[in-house]
């Protein structure tokens, strides 16, 4: 009986020689993707590392920011004065059209007046010695010590050549005291064309005032007369 029987249990075998299964070990498939994997992360940090853009620190960082948020605003400064000069060129070309309009209308208010003083010399009374240039009119007034004076010089032609003379006043006057004299004042140059006016102020001594003015007209250096008139102070 001991030779039938047994302690130990009997198992299954499917086939006599014995059980056909394997350890399997891991696919070559798997082993081709993960190698593949791992040299093109190494190939892509080695191509970053060698030739691509240097990664920037916590600090480059943030001054890259800092420097970011400065152009901004400089840029934001910098369109805010364009548009304030944009803006002021823009008045000025406003400005300048309405200047140019005024500058207009006044030679035409110059041409004008031009006109209508021709039209005045033209009725003036001749000098009454005949003389050319002449002295067709003069003023003369007592004004805080000086004499003011404004003479009228004309030439008969209008296309008439040039004429530089001189005018020369001589001041008859008196004194408070009654005392009477004659003050010869520096001649005024003047260079004539067809018309022109000498005006000004010439200071008198002391107290004179004067009554009477004799004007003499001379060329150049020349002493000799060209006109003459006499006219009272008013």
């Amino acid at each position: 009986m001991a030779l039938f029987s047994s302690n130990k249990r009997v198992v299954f075998q499917p086939t006599a020689y014995g059980s056909t299964r394997r350890r399997r070990g891991v696919p070559r498939w798997l082993v081709l993707i993960l190698t593949g994997i791992v040299l093109g992360s190494g190939g892509l940090l080695f191509l970053q590392k060698s030739y691509g853009p240097t990664r920037l620190t916590v600090e480059q960082s943030e001054q890259l920011h800092h420097d970011l948020n400065s152009a901004n605003l400089d840029k934001q400064r910098l369109q805010a004065e364009l548009n304030q000069r944009t803006q002021d060129l823009s008045e000025a070309r406003a400005a300048l059209t309405r200047q140019e309009a005024q500058v207009k209308e006044a030679r035409q208010q110059v041409e004008k007046w031009q006109h209508d003083i021709l039209l005045l010399l033209e009725d003036m009374p001749p000098d009454p010695r005949g003389t050319s240039p002449g002295i067709r009119a003069a003023t003369f007034a007592n004004h805080e010590g000086k004499l003011s004076y404004r003479v009228l010089l004309m030439q008969d032609q209008p296309d008439a050549a040039s004429f530089n003379g001189k005018l020369t006043l001589l001041v008859e006057g008196r004194y408070p005291s009654g005392r009477t004299n004659t003050i010869t004042l520096d001649p005024i140059s003047f260079q004539l064309g067809h018309y022109t006016y000498v005006q000004g102020e010439a200071e008198l001594p002391d107290a004179f005032s004067g009554r009477m003015v004799t004007l003499r007209v001379t060329e150049g250096e020349d002493t000799r007369l060209r006109a003459t008139r006499i006219i009272r102070v008013r």
